[in-house]
């Protein structure tokens, strides 16, 4: 299947020596739906930025539906379009006109606009808000006038950006089903997200990114495969003794209180049985953090040790 998107050996480093990206590689087939998952600051927002023309890479290359974008950016942009997880809307301008300026950024006559403007409105929800201006929007209106705007110029890639950040439950899901129904239809997508559920929900592969490094790629069901061991904080009744903590391999020990990782194939309450039947009383057990976390956490540990 032909690649929407191709990025090879992808570099920048800002002028504070911040190396947000360090030779990223990925390729994205034309109607995947593709996560690129990381925490605040791993380096999505600089990908984004290169491939909109707002950040200047240092080195690599870019291919936009075969369109180099540094001897082609403009053929490369009118084949995307992006909904940014920041409201930048003009808020005194109505939802009409948004739409209708945005169809002229991409040189589309009015008398084509109009329709395609029109169709979006519907499609989106936002046809009775039209004649309205933006700033009086509810947030969710918001959001979906965004990812109208993103879709003016039928993109072939559309660019989805935190797109549920700070926002509640059933706008989330309402964002969810009009990105999965985009999708359905033919559109490439390319979410960046620090949401795992939003991943397993949508996405068909994703990439994992870590201080500007791809840590893990592949289909969504094959890297939560990997995801194999838990991370608990556990209470204890009494402190553990050095022994006992490598025998246990208890880790960020306070006192009574420790973390420990347990294999997927092992029931807590057998490990918690095993603990006792060794004088070690449990007191409490619960989950350390969020599976993102705790996935960064074993990748990077296993890279750590086969370096080693």
């Amino acid at each position: 299947m032909k690649d929407a998107l191709k990025i090879t050996a992808l570099s920048k480093t800002y002028d504070s020596q911040t190396q947000a990206l360090n030779k990223v590689s990925l390729n994205i087939q034309s109607g995947d739906f593709f996560a690129l998952l990381g925490a605040n600051g791993a380096g999505k927002s600089t990908l984004i930025g290169i491939l909109t023309g707002t950040v200047i890479k240092d080195s690599g290359a870019v291919l936009i539906t075969d369109h180099d974008i540094d001897r082609n950016f403009s053929l490369a942009k009118q084949c995307i379009g992006i909904m940014p997880q920041e409201f930048n809307l003009d808020g005194y301008q109505t939802v009409n006109a948004i739409l209708l300026n945005q169809a002229g950024f991409f040189g589309i006559s009015a008398q084509r606009a109009k329709p395609r403007v029109d169709k979006l409105l519907k499609q989106l929800k936002l046809w009775d808000k039209r004649s309205e201006k933006s700033q009086t929007l509810s947030g969710g209106m918001k959001r979906r006038l965004l990812l109208a705007r993103a879709l003016v110029n039928d993109p072939q890639i559309l660019i989805v950006d935190e797109p549920t950040a700070g926002v509640d439950v059933e706008l989330r899901h309402e964002i969810w089903n009009l990105l999965k129904q985009l999708n359905q239809d033919g559109k490439t997508i390319l979410l960046t997200t620090h949401y795992l559920e939003e991943v397993e929900y949508l996405c068909d592969h994703m990439a994992m990114i870590h201080h500007g490094t791809i840590i893990a790629e592949g289909t969504v069901a094959a890297i939560m495969r990997e995801l194999d061991d838990r991370i608990y904080t556990v209470e204890l009744a009494a402190e553990p003794t050095p022994v006992d903590l490598e025998r246990h391999r208890f880790f960020n020990h306070k006192k009574h209180r420790v973390d420990v990782t347990i294999p997927s194939n092992q029931h807590i309450s057998s490990w918690v049985s095993t603990l006792e039947k060794e004088g070690i009383q449990v007191l409490d057990i619960r989950p350390k953090m969020n599976r993102v976390e705790q996935f960064f956490l074993q990748k990077l540990s296993k890279q750590a040790h086969e370096q080693r």
